[in-house]
């Protein structure tokens, strides 16, 4: 197994967040879409790389249902089977952690963050980081413990 060769996390497992979900799918179904598709421009064919390495480097990649609806979403798949295919690959080797709405609304960060963050800072931890994209949850969740979150932008260019 490759080993995650961009920074501190060393981890044997990890959330993903729905950004970095998208563009695992999409990279996974044409790696050349990865700079054109209009929920991957911000990244690059070696950004996919990375986070390929980066998910083969752990033994669980953990996902909530919140997750799995907003990068649905995002993907607007409805002209491109290949995306719902391959989400439905993903889904598949992923690990499903459900956590209420009614737990997550009362998550202090529910009202700037919306449910999808709310969950996650619910579940994630030292010992079940976090891998995001966006730095509001990536600040809320290194609030939470020091460690539970590592923000993947600031690999992109190692």
């Amino acid at each position: 197994r490759p080993r995650f060769e961009a920074g501190p996390m060393r981890t044997a497992e990890a959330f993903i967040d729905a950004n970095l979900l998208v563009l695992l799918v999409v990279g996974s179904v044409d790696r050349d879409q990865v700079e054109k598709h209009r929920r991957t421009r911000r990244f690059t064919s070696a950004d996919y790389d990375r986070l390929v390495r980066t998910i083969e480097a752990l033994k669980s990649v953990f996902v909530t249902p919140n997750i799995l609806t907003e990068a649905s979403n995002l993907l607007e798949s409805k002209s491109d089977q290949r995306y719902l295919n391959m989400l439905k690959d993903v889904i598949q080797k992923s690990e499903e952690i459900v956590v209420s709405s009614a737990t997550a609304v009362r998550n202090r960060s529910f009202s700037r963050l919306g449910l999808t963050d709310a969950v996650l800072l619910d579940v994630v931890s030292k010992k079940r980081p976090l891998l995001t994209v966006d730095l509001d949850l990536f600040i809320s969740a290194s609030k939470k413990e020091d460690g539970s979150a590592f923000n993947f932008t600031h690999y992109q260019d190692l």
